[in-house]
């Protein structure tokens, strides 16, 4: 019976090691599909913030979200900054009408969507997704248009007690976050350029 050699469990864990950095790689580059409002959809509720919800998520480019909502009763508008303020239905960039809208981010910056019934927009139902930047230039994106702003506009549903600028806070989680993914891509490259010499 031949004992094994620790070259061969060197080898072996190569092999794994490099399965596995290949999948984290292939995950890092996975796209998002956020559902807006949940089970609720996309609806006047009065009490579900949209705005809060979006806030507390991270969303990059190549993601999307899906509306969910009756077609024959409301739709999805994307809008300037201008028409998400005034709840202007006139003049929108995008207007869907399908009862279930998939909208994928091909840019960073603020997006603005409110509800195509301006009744419905003024009980709140309208939203604002700041897209992260794409900081690996593979795409070369453009900025986003001048009138775009990077921060929500307040919303009247926020309770006193919260704090209004709490940005340093994600931002340094979201730093935080950026460094991680690098050392995992890098670690990733490392790890799939090892199967390839052993």
């Amino acid at each position: 019976m031949a004992i094994p050699t620790l070259g061969s469990y060197t080898s072996k864990a190569s092999y794994v090691f490099g399965l596995l950095s290949l999948l984290l790689l292939i995950q890092n580059g996975c796209a998002y599909e956020f559902i807006v409002g949940g089970a609720s959809g996309w609806s006047p509720s009065g009490s579900y913030a949209f705005n809060q919800w979006a806030e507390s998520k991270r969303f990059q480019i190549q993601d999307t979200l899906v509306f969910n909502y009756a077609a024959d009763q409301d739709s999805v508008l994307y809008v300037t900054k201008d028409d998400y303020t005034n709840c202007n239905t006139e003049n929108p960039i995008k207007k869907f009408t399908d009862g279930h809208t998939v909208y994928k981010f091909t840019q960073s910056g603020p997006h603005y969507f409110i509800s195509g019934n301006e009744e419905h927009c003024h009980k709140n139902e309208k939203l604002v997704v700041v897209v992260l930047a794409d900081r690996s230039n593979k795409k070369g994106n453009s900025p986003p248009p001048a009138e775009s702003n990077p921060s929500p506009p307040p919303t009247s549903d926020a309770s006193p007690d919260t704090p209004s600028d709490n940005h340093s806070h994600k931002n340094g989680a979201a730093g935080l976050s950026s460094v991680i993914s690098f050392l995992s891509s890098v670690g990733a490259l490392l790890g799939s350029s090892l199967m390839l010499f052993v």
